[in-house]
C-alpha cells in the first residue's frame, strides 16, 4: 500500500474561492482514479493562499487485473459487423472463442488487462484534474494555454510507499513538471523543502512559517485576537464570515490590535464595524463598558522586528481616511435629517428613482405603503397615524450618503436619522426593522408599528408584481417574491395577528389575482412549515376548504389535525372517509346523478346503519360549533367518534342492496359522511 501527496502551488488564491476548490480538487482526483480502478481508504484537502494540497492513503501499487466478457455478432455474420465488433474489442479473429447460443454460434471477446501502476493512473487524472479544473474566473499567463486561477508555478506528486520510497508522479501540464518539492512563506523562509511524507510535509511548512489547514489558521486568529481583546477589557465583535475570509488571507497568522483615533468614536458602530470589514477586513473590538467600538484587529501575513508597529501605524492611516470619509456622510446627513423638512427632504430624490417602469418610482412605492400602512395597523395593533408616518420615512435612508457608500445599512441608518429627527421611538424602530424579515433565521419585528410597516413593504411589492404578472418562475424570482411572502407569513404567524390575506391584498392592489396570490402563499407555508414537520398534504387539506387566509387560524386547524391523523382513530377515520367516497364517486358516475339529498333514518334496515346515522347527527352538532369558536381539538374529537359507526358500517351495510330506495339512501348517507368530515378539512387531500 501507498500514500500519495498532492501539492498545487501558485499565486494567491482569492479566500473566497478556496473551501470550494478543495473539494473540488478532491473530488476530481478521487472520482478520477476510481473510475480507473484505484482504491484508496481516505482524502483529504486543504488550501492556502498559495497553495492546494490533497493527501491520500490505502492506495494500492497497482490496479486489479480485468478480464472483461463482450458477446459479439453470430459466426454466420456478414463480415462488415464482425470487422466492427473486432474494432471495437481491439482483438484480432485468432482471439475470438465461438460459442453456442439460443440462435446458435455467437463470436465471444475476452479482454484481458494488467492492472496498471498506481503512478500512471495518478498522472493521467492530475493532468487531466489540472487542465479541467472549475475555477469560477480563471487566467492565462505566458505563451501557454494552460489556465488557472493565478499563474500555477510548482506541482509536487509524490507516491509514499510503504519503504519509505517516495516516487515523483510523472506529470506534465504546459511548462511545468511535477516534482518532489515545495515552499515556505514567500518572505519568512522562502527556501524549497522536501517532505518525506505527509505529516513531514505539515511540519516542514509550519517550520517554514506555514499553517496548512484553513480551521488551524481560523482557530489561532480567534484565539489571539480574542485574549488580545481581553487583556484590555475589549470584546472582539464575532463575525464566522471574516473569519473566513482572512484565515484565506493569510499563510502564518500574527494578530495585531490598533486604537480608533477619538474623532470616529462617535459614529454608529455599524457604520465602523461595515468600513472596516468591507474595506480593510478589520474585526471590530467593542467596549462592553459603553457598546462603542474603540479598537480594531488585523491580521498580518509575516513577522516584524517590530512586532507589527509598522504595519500596524499603516493601517491606521489608511483606517482613518477611509473613516474621514465615513465621517463626513455621517454629518451631512444629520445635517439634513435635523434640518427644516427632515426626513422628507432626505426622501425627496426618491421622486426620480424608478422602483419598475410599471409600478413608478420609489416615491409612489413609498406613497402605496404608507395608505397600506395605515390599513394593516388596527389589525396587528399599531397606531394608524404613527404607521403612516413610519412607511413615509422608513426609506429615506435611501437617498443618504451613508446608504450610498454602505447600501448593507439601509433600515439601520434610518433609524439614526430618525432619532436625529426627533421622530417618536416606535417610528423609528419601523424605519430599521421594516424590511426584516429577510431570509428564514432573521429576527421578526415585533413593535407594532414596525409589524404594520414590514407587512405594508412586502405585501405591497408582492401585489404589485401579481398586478403586471411578473411572478417567480422556476428558479427565477429576480424580485424575491418568494422571499417577500415567507417574510409576510413568518410576520403574521409569529405576532399571532390575524387578518385575512384576501382583505388585505385588495387593499394592496385591487388588480392583483386573489386567489393566484393566495395559492403562492399556500407553496411557502409549506415550506415555512416543512421545518416543524408540518406535513405539505394537511395544509392542502385545510386549504382547499376555500376562505382559508387567515394564517393564524389556518396554522391552529393544520397542527390540529396533523395531530388527529397521526392518531389510530384518525388513520382509521381516514380510511372509512375514502372508502366512503370512492363508492360513493364511483356509483354515481356509473347512475349519473349526486346523491346529495338528506338520507332518511326511514329506510335504515340494519342496527349499524341507524348507529351511523346517529353517529353522524351527533358529530354534526358538535364539530360545528367547535369550529365557530375555533376549538379544533374539539372538533377532532368529534369527528373521532365516527370511527366506530363508520366501521361497523362497512363491516356489516352492504351499500349496493338490491332495494333501489334503500341503495339510494345508502348513498346518501355516505355522502353525509362526506359532508360531515370536510366540514373540519378536505380530506382526499391527505396522503395514505
Amino acid at each position: 500500500m501507498a500514500d500519495f501527496l498532492l501539492e498545487l502551488f501558485s499565486e494567491e488564491i482569492p479566500a473566497r474561492m478556496q473551501a470550494r476548490a478543495c473539494d473540488d480538487l478532491k473530488k476530481l482526483i478521487t472520482d478520477g482514479i476510481m473510475d480507473r480502478g484505484l482504491t484508496y481508504s481516505a482524502a483529504a484537502a486543504f488550501a492556502t493562499p498559495r497553495r492546494l494540497c490533497l493527501s491520500l492513503t490505502g492506495l494500492p501499487d497497482v490496479t486489479p487485473d480485468t478480464r472483461e466478457e463482450r458477446k459479439g455478432p453470430r459466426t454466420d455474420a456478414p463480415e462488415k459487423a464482425l470487422e466492427g465488433f473486432l474494432r471495437s474489442t481491439g482483438l484480432t479473429k485468432d482471439q475470438l472463442e465461438a460459442r453456442d447460443d439460443k440462435k446458435g454460434q455467437v463470436w465471444f471477446a475476452v479482454i484481458k488487462k494488467k492492472g496498471a501502476p498506481a503512478a500512471d493512473v495518478l498522472s493521467e487524472v492530475i493532468e487531466h484534474a489540472i487542465r479541467n479544473f472549475p475555477w469560477p474566473r480563471s487566467m492565462r499567463w505566458g505563451t501557454g494555454d494552460l489556465r488557472w486561477v493565478r499563474p500555477l508555478q510548482s506541482i509536487m506528486a509524490v507516491l509514499i510507499h510503504e519503504a519509505n520510497e517516495n516516487e515523483i508522479v510523472p506529470v506534465s501540464v504546459g511548462d511545468l513538471t511535477s516534482g518532489a518539492q515545495t515552499f515556505g512563506h514567500r518572505f519568512m523562509a522562502p527556501d524549497a523543502i522536501t517532505p518525506a511524507d505527509f505529516d513531514d510535509y505539515i511540519a516542514k511548512l509550519a517550520a517554514a512559517k506555514v499553517v496548512l489547514d484553513p480551521a488551524d489558521r481560523r482557530d489561532r486568529i480567534w484565539a489571539d485576537a480574542t485574549n488580545m481583546a481581553f487583556a484590555q477589557g475589549m470584546e472582539v465583535v464575532d463575525d464566522k464570515g471574516l473569519l473566513a475570509e482572512v484565515a484565506g488571507l493569510v499563510e502564518w497568522p500574527v494578530v495585531l490590535m490598533g486604537d480608533i483615533e477619538d474623532q470616529f468614536l462617535g459614529l454608529p458602530p455599524e457604520v465602523l464595524q461595515t468600513s472596516m470589514k468591507e474595506h480593510q477586513k478589520f474585526f471590530s473590538v467593542k467596549n462592553p463598558a459603553n457598546g462603542r467600538i474603540e479598537k480594531f484587529i488585523t491580521v498580518a501575513n509575516t513577522e516584524t522586528p517590530d512586532n507589527g508597529a509598522t504595519i500596524l501605524a499603516g493601517n491606521q492611516r489608511v483606517l482613518a481616511a477611509r473613516l474621514a470619509d465615513g465621517l463626513f456622510f455621517w454629518e451631512n446627513d444629520l445635517r439634513v435629517a435635523k434640518g427644516e423638512g427632515g426626513l422628507e427632504v432626505m426622501a425627496k430624490p426618491l421622486e426620480n428613482v424608478t422602483f419598475h417602469n410599471k409600478l413608478g418610482t420609489q416615491a409612489e412605492r413609498i406613497a402605496r405603503i404608507a395608505a397600506l400602512a395605515r390599513e394593516i395597523a388596527p389589525l396587528v395593533g399599531a397606531d394608524p397615524e404613527k404607521a403612516e408616518r413610519a412607511a413615509k420615512i422608513a426609506k429615506a435612508d435611501l437617498s443618504s450618503e451613508m446608504v450610498y457608500e454602505f447600501p448593507e445599512l439601509q433600515g439601520i441608518m434610518g433609524k439614526y436619522y430618525a432619532e436625529a429627527a426627533g421622530e417618536d421611538p416606535a417610528v423609528a424602530e419601523a424605519c430599521e426593522t421594516h424590511y426584516s424579515p429577510l431570509g428564514p433565521s432573521d429576527d421578526v419585528p415585533t413593535e407594532p408599528v414596525a409589524v404594520a410597516v414590514s407587512l405594508a413593504d412586502k405585501i405591497d411589492i408582492l401585489t404589485g408584481f401579481w398586478a403586471i404578472d411578473e411572478k417567480p418562475t422556476g428558479s427565477k424570482d429576480p424580485f424575491a417574491l418568494r422571499r417577500a411572502a415567507l417574510g409576510v407569513i413568518r410576520t403574521f404567524l409569529n405576532n399571532e395577528a390575524r387578518a385575512n390575506l384576501s382583505d388585505v391584498f385588495a387593499k394592496g392592489d385591487e388588480r392583483a389575482d386573489s386567489e393566484d396570490l393566495l395559492a403562492f402563499f399556500a407553496d411557502r407555508l409549506k415550506v415555512h412549515l416543512r421545518g416543524e414537520g408540518v406535513r405539505h398534504d394537511v395544509i392542502d387539506a385545510c386549504f382547499q376548504l376555500g376562505g382559508q387566509d387567515d394564517l393564524v387560524l389556518l396554522v391552529s386547524r393544520v397542527k390540529s389535525l396533523q395531530s388527529f391523523v397521526e392518531t389510530e382513530d384518525g388513520k382509521n377515520l381516514l380510511a372509512g372517509y375514502k372508502r366512503a367516497t370512492n363508492i360513493l364517486a364511483a356509483e354515481e358516475k356509473k347512475d349519473g346523478v349526486e346523491y346529495t339529498l338528506d338520507p332518511n333514518v326511514k329506510f335504515a334496515s340494519l342496527p349499524e346503519e341507524t348507529a351511523l346515522f346517529v353517529g353522524l347527527d351527533h358529530a354534526e352538532h358538535a364539530i360545528a360549533p367547535a369550529l365557530e369558536a375555533e376549538d379544533f381539538a374539539s372538533a377532532m374529537s368529534a369527528m373521532a367518534a365516527l370511527r366506530a359507526p363508520i366501521d361497523a358500517f362497512f363491516e356489516k351495510v352492504t351499500v349496493n342492496d338490491d332495494n333501489d330506495v334503500v341503495r339510494r339512501n345508502r348513498l346518501c348517507l355516505l355522502n353525509c359522511v362526506k359532508k360531515v368530515m370536510e366540514q373540519v378539512a378536505i380530506f382526499s387531500a391527505i396522503e395514505g
